[in-house]
């Protein structure tokens, strides 16, 4: 089950870096699936389809997604920044920065890892 979850949780991932380069049946089935959360068969009533039909676009644009990730790696350099800041946030608090500049150097970093 988590593996299921985390295969859906890295696919939303995908479609939110790439999703504008799926053709337009595939980002139609990816947003209801990723971000309306609806089912399978929910989305092949919607679109008028069958859910085999809506399983392979799905899996098709998926897939296509993954080819974008491994070209550009833009999903492992954003998890990759979001660990540096993270550790950079450590840093500056037990480093005894005062408030205000501790709060600020955050934002940047938060600002640089978005």
């Amino acid at each position: 089950m988590k593996d299921d979850i985390e295969r859906v949780e890295y696919a939303s991932m995908l479609y939110d870096f790439y999703g504008s380069l799926l053709n337009e049946a595939q980002n139609e089935v990816m947003a209801l699936y990723h971000e309306d959360n609806l089912s399978l068969s929910e989305i092949a009533e919607e679109l008028g389809q069958t859910r085999q039909a809506v399983h392979y676009t799905l899996r098709k644009a998926e897939k296509a997604l993954e080819a974008y990730e491994e070209k550009l790696g833009l999903v492992a350099s954003y998890k990759a920044n979001r660990e540096l800041a993270a550790k950079a946030f450590k840093m500056i608090d037990s480093a005894g920065i005062v408030e205000p500049y501790a709060d600020k150097l955050k934002s940047i970093i938060e600002q640089i890892t978005e």
